[in-house]
């Protein structure tokens, strides 16, 4: 599974990269390969553990932030593993460009 998830605490302010550092962490410790964008983070592996990880850091933002938005989004194929970097590579190769590691 794939799953890409932003999280905003809403009492924050504008600037919020402080709080999206306390989360970080989270993410590393889970041993869970992921990929941080501008604005979401994707993470892969087991559905339970994909999980787990998002709603740690949904319940660490709530630590220090009073209301906090959570946004998730799901791709859950059969059999599909390593999708976190092979879905980019696939439309690489489309387009004709170099793909790393070929």
């Amino acid at each position: 599974m794939i799953a890409s998830f932003s999280i905003v605490p809403l009492d924050a302010g504008e600037e919020l990269s402080e709080k999206i550092a306390e989360i970080v962490p989270v993410i590393e410790q889970s041993g869970l390969d992921y990929v941080m964008g501008a604005m979401q983070t994707t993470i892969e592996g087991d559905t339970d553990k994909v999980m787990e990880v998002i709603m740690a850091c949904h319940h660490q933002m709530r630590k220090s932030s009073r209301r906090v938005l959570t946004k998730i989004t799901i791709d859950d194929r059969e059999g599909a593993v390593g999708r976190l970097h092979g879905k980019v590579r696939d439309v690489e190769k489309v387009l004709g460009r170099r793909v790393s590691g070929e």
